[in-house]
C-alpha cells in the first residue's frame, strides 16, 4: 500500500513477475477493497493459489517516524507482509514503502541472525565491466548504521559477500572497504580495525581498500562501508548523473541544427539509457535478518518494482539468509581457534 504509486504500480508489476515466473506465488498485502478493485483493471489467467489477497487495515505513512508506525500500526500492511515471513506463509517481503519503518519492523518481528549485530541496507550499482559490458556491484552499508565499528564492517564485508556469491554466480567476490586512500594509515579506526579482520580471515576475498573513483570502475564486487559514507556516495552519484543528463538535454535542444544532431545520436542515446537506466537495478535487500527483506524505491514505476520483486525471488532460491548464517558460524568458529 505504500510508496508514492501503491497498488496502481505494485498490482501490474506482480502480475508481470507471475507471467514471466511460472513457479512464483505473491500475496497482495493491504485494504481488501481497493486491491481487489485494482486488481480487476487488469485482467489475468492466473488461478488464486498463485495470486492472493490478505487483509491489512492500515497503513504506514511515508513521513511517519519508525518508533510510532512500531508501536501503533500493528495491522498496517507493512508489518502484517513481515508476520507472513515470520510464521512461514510467505518466503520474502517486499515494499516500497517508508525504509525506516520497514527497517524497524523488519528487525523487531524478524530478528538478526545469531553472530549479526545490525542489518545492512545493500544495493546494486551499474559499473564498467570487461569488453565494454556493463556490471554491477553490490554495496554496503547505504543507511541503516550510520555509526558503526570495525566488527559491524566486518559483519556487512561477510553478508555481502555471501549475496553475490549466492545470487551473482561470482564464485570468490572481491571485496573492498571504502575509504579515502589506499594506505593503510589511512582511514577512520574503524576502518582500520575493519581491515584488519578481513586480512586475516580465510573466508572473504578482501582486496583492500577502495576510494570513491573505484567504485564504478568495477575493482571490486563488494563495497563496504558505514551507512552514512553509503548513503552520501549513492546519493551523490545518483545527482551527478541527473546533472549530466540535464546538461546533455539542454545541449542537444539549444537549436534546430542540435536538434538535428540529437536526432542522428539518438540510437547512441538510448543505448547509453539503457545500460544506466536504474530501475534495471531497483531492489535494496536488508541483509542480516531472520528473512528476506526487500526494499523498492518508492517511486517505482511497473518494471521497476518487477525488479525488486525479481531480487526477492532470487535470494530465496539461493537461500541466502541461511548462507550468511553459515559463514558467520565459519569465521566465529575459525576465530575461537586461534
Amino acid at each position: 500500500m505504500g510508496g508514492d504509486h501503491g497498488p496502481c504500480v505494485v498490482i501490474p508489476a506482480a502480475l508481470d513477475a507471475l507471467h514471466e515466473y511460472p513457479h512464483l506465488n505473491l500475496i497482495l498485502v493491504g485494504d481488501t477493497q481497493k486491491l481487489a478493485e485494482v486488481l480487476k483493471q487488469h485482467p489475468h489467467s492466473l488461478s488464486e493459489s498463485r495470486i492472493q489477497i490478505h487483509h491489512a487495515s492500515e497503513k504506514i505513512e511515508m513521513d511517519e517516524s519508525p518508533s510510532s508506525a512500531l508501536r501503533f500500526k500493528k495491522d498496517a500492511s507493512m508489518r502484517v507482509a513481515i508476520n507472513l515471513v515470520k510464521d512461514g506463509q510467505a518466503h520474502a517481503c517486499v515494499s516500497a514503502g517508508n525504509t525506516g519503518a520497514l527497517m524497524a519492523i523488519a528487525r523487531f518481528v524478524l530478528k538478526t541472525l545469531p553472530g549479526i549485530d545490525r542489518p545492512a541496507i545493500v544495493y546494486s550499482i551499474p559499473v564498467k565491466a570487461e569488453q565494454d559490458k556493463m556490471g554491477r556491484i553490490r554495496m554496503l552499508d547505504l543507511g541503516a548504521n550510520v555509526d558503526c565499528d570495525g566488527e559491524h564492517l566486518f559483519q556487512f564485508a561477510v553478508m555481502g559477500s555471501v549475496l553475490v556469491n549466492a545470487s551473482d554466480n561470482i564464485s570468490h567476490p572481491r571485496v573492498g572497504l571504502l575509504n579515502i586512500g589506499s594506505e593503510a594509515i589511512k582511514g577512520s579506526e574503524a576502518v582500520k580495525q575493519a581491515s584488519q579482520m578481513l586480512s586475516e580471515t580465510n573466508i572473504i576475498n578482501y582486496i583492500g581498500f577502495v576510494e570513491g573513483t573505484d567504485i564504478y570502475q568495477g575493482k571490486a564486487d563488494v563495497v563496504v562501508c558505514d551507512g552514512f559514507v553509503g548513503n552520501v556516495a549513492l546519493k551523490t552519484s545518483e545527482g551527478v548523473a541527473r546533472m549530466l543528463v540535464d546538461f546533455i538535454r539542454r545541449e542537444f535542444t539549444r537549436n534546430l541544427y542540435t536538434k538535428f544532431i540529437a536526432l542522428l545520436a539518438k540510437p547512441i542515446l538510448r543505448a547509453i539509457h539503457s545500460r544506466f537506466d536504474p530501475s534495471q537495478y531497483n531492489g535494496a535487500s536488508f541483509l542480516g535478518l531472520n528473512g528476506i527483506v526487500v526494499k523498492s524505491h518508492g517511486n517505482a514505476k511497473r518494471f521497476s518494482y518487477k525488479q525488486a520483486i525479481i531480487e526477492a525471488l532470487t535470494e530465496v532460491e539461493n537461500n541466502v539468509p541461511e548462507k550468511i548464517r553459515s559463514e558467520v558460524e565459519l569465521y566465529l568458529g575459525e576465530r575461537k581457534s586461534v
